[in-house]
């Protein structure tokens, strides 16, 4: 049965001129996210980029570790170890990306965003693809492909997220990541295989869970993590207001000052007196007040948004099973 996982799943996931693909990637994350849930795991992607094409043949995963610097030099170590007797072996080991999954969709943070940033440093395309344990208990396949946007990065490396650089940018939040299309195929040789296992199992676990009607303690972490997304806004948004307040503080001394200075350079020319200048870059007044990083408060965004489409898809697939059920009882 290992023997068959390892070929029985074809990985294609495509943006623009990218195209990935895999045989056994899909298997050994979904295994790996699942026996470790509800704990968080991630895993390197292994493959070629050849011309216009990103091809993931590969994946093992990291080990479970703790911060601490002697352990995460142990984590790199075993990293290199992998990739070495990897290519002993003749098996593809070029680094193409990363895999980690996730709980309940939090995955857009400031740490997602800092490790693509350190793969674009040596690769130039490279995807992570989430995979969510919880989500895929309702019977959901939850595995999605990321890229960093181009224009994104950009603003990032420059670490330049005030409210102008973005207007020039055109940048909302629902720009920064650029979710992939996947799509998961069949070799032919396996697809006739499978064809023949299906008379004996015509039902499997899945299918089961999507009639599952429970579906309580999945809504209710949703809005947990809702709320607290929503609690984070409002923080951001005070920083915001007390940024705007300042700074109306600021304009309104620096009229009085310049009032009071146009006022002196006007008893210093009529006392044939060189008037001072307009300016004193010195004074406090005059020093721009720092505006704060709009970056969180858009990852809060993205976050939210995708909250509110899991309660969504998940309260539109109840309905539809509780008539179901309804009709299946009046039979």
């Amino acid at each position: 049965m290992a023997n068959r996982f390892d070929i029985c799943e074809d990985f294609q996931l495509q943006a623009d001129n990218v195209l990935v693909e895999s045989n056994p990637v899909i298997l050994k994350i979904i295994k790996h996210c699942k026996e470790f849930s509800p704990s968080l795991v991630t895993g390197q992607l292994l493959g070629l980029d050849v011309g216009s094409v990103l091809e993931v043949t590969n994946c093992f995963p990291f080990p479970i570790r703790e911060e601490d610097e002697e352990i995460e030099a142990d984590g790199a170590n075993y990293q290199l170890e992998m990739m070495r007797c990897l290519r002993e072996v003749n098996v593809d080991n070029n680094t193409v990306g990363w895999y980690q999954s996730t709980l309940f969709g939090s995955y857009q943070t400031v740490e997602l965003i800092e490790t693509f940033m350190n793969y674009q440093e040596n690769i130039r395309r490279c995807v992570c693809i989430i995979y969510d344990p919880s989500r895929s208990n309702q019977g959901v396949l939850a595995l999605k492909a990321l890229k960093l946007s181009d224009s994104f990065m950009e603003l990032y490396r420059n670490n330049n997220f005030t409210g102008e650089k973005l207007r020039e940018k055109n940048l909302s939040w629902v720009d920064i990541f650029e979710e992939i299309p996947i799509k998961v195929s069949n070799s032919a040789l396996i697809s006739a295989f499978m064809t023949e296992l299906e008379a004996d199992t015509p039902v499997t676990q899945c299918d089961y869970d999507r009639l599952q009607l429970s579906t309580s303690p999945f809504l209710e972490r949703n809005m947990e993590f809702l709320i607290e997304c929503m609690d984070d806004l409002s923080m951001e948004q005070q920083k915001f207001q007390f940024y705007y307040r300042s700074l109306s503080r600021q304009q309104a001394q620096q009229q009085a000052w310049l009032q009071k200075r146009r006022a002196e350079n006007a008893a210093r020319k009529t006392a044939g007196e060189d008037p001072l200048p307009e300016e004193d870059p010195s004074n406090p007044i005059f020093k721009p007040v720092p505006e704060p990083s709009r970056l969180d408060s858009f990852l809060i965004t993205n976050q939210i948004s995708n909250y509110c489409n899991q309660i969504n898809g998940v309260a539109g697939q109840s309905f539809s099973r509780l008539y179901l059920t309804k009709a299946l009882h009046e039979d």
